[in-house]
């Protein structure tokens, strides 16, 4: 089974939507039934086999840098942006150095997910095909999640290829913050600050971008409100 040797973590931003708590602790670290939000990321990309983990950090970068110094598995790397922050696609493209050349894992640092039947990190690498992929996304129903009140992302398509939520639409998939990405997909970068979805959707227009479907609940924390939401499930979920 294919199984990325490395994962880049988005925690770089200033989580402006989880203030006032984000106003002295990054939003990484926002403990969510006892773990930092960071930790269940981590955790799950360490029991799927991942090695090392990229983390870019930005705002309040030495707690960040602090907390993840006492974390053996994965490996953690950290890619500094305390100079300038450069959003999602910028972030990874900063960091590619320490990526290197093969495919990586894509992890949001601010949503998990309370697994189904099958374990999802190792779904999403059993399905990816470096022949016909830049990018393949793993992808919550709306209506299996908790803290999200969106209209969707995507749709998918019978062969997975990915179509974008048209304009005053709902689709039915929203994008559940890990993805396999392959470094071809940052060639040509549009700028040196710039959102990841500029190149998803240039992957798009080429039919190099898939989705598989999440199994379980997916766990999105934005905001203060999300957080009880978020412990209620899992509550829930143990009972």
């Amino acid at each position: 089974m294919f199984v990325p040797e490395k994962a880049m973590v988005l925690a770089a931003g200033y989580g402006k939507r989880m203030r006032p708590l984000s106003a002295t602790t990054p939003k990484p670290l926002i403990e969510i039934a006892g773990r930092s939000l960071i930790d269940h990321c981590l955790d799950g990309l360490a029991a799927a086999g991942v090695k090392t983990a990229v983390v870019n950090v930005h705002y309040l970068a030495d707690l960040t840098e602090a907390h993840l110094r006492r974390r053996k598995q994965p490996e953690i790397v950290i890619s500094d942006e305390r100079g300038k922050l450069l959003d999602t696609g910028g972030g990874i493209v900063k960091a590619l150095p320490e990526l290197g050349d093969k495919p990586f894992v894509l992890r949001n640092s601010d949503s998990f997910w309370l697994e189904g039947v099958r374990p999802n990190l190792r779904w999403l690498f059993n399905a990816w095909d470096d022949s016909r992929m830049d990018g393949l996304l793993l992808l919550a129903s709306t209506v299996m999640t908790a803290g999200y009140n969106g209209s969707g992302d995507f749709t998918i398509g019978p062969d997975g290829l990915l179509t974008r939520r048209r304009e005053r639409t709902v689709a039915p998939f929203v994008y559940a913050g890990a993805a396999v990405l392959h470094p071809r997909l940052f060639a040509e970068p549009p700028d040196d600050r710039f959102s990841l979805n500029d190149l998803f959707d240039r992957a798009i227009a080429t039919d190099r971008l898939f989705g598989v479907r999440l199994d379980g609940l997916w766990i999105n924390v934005e905001t203060p409100e999300a957080i009880g939401v978020a412990e209620r499930a899992i509550a829930e979920s143990a009972a």
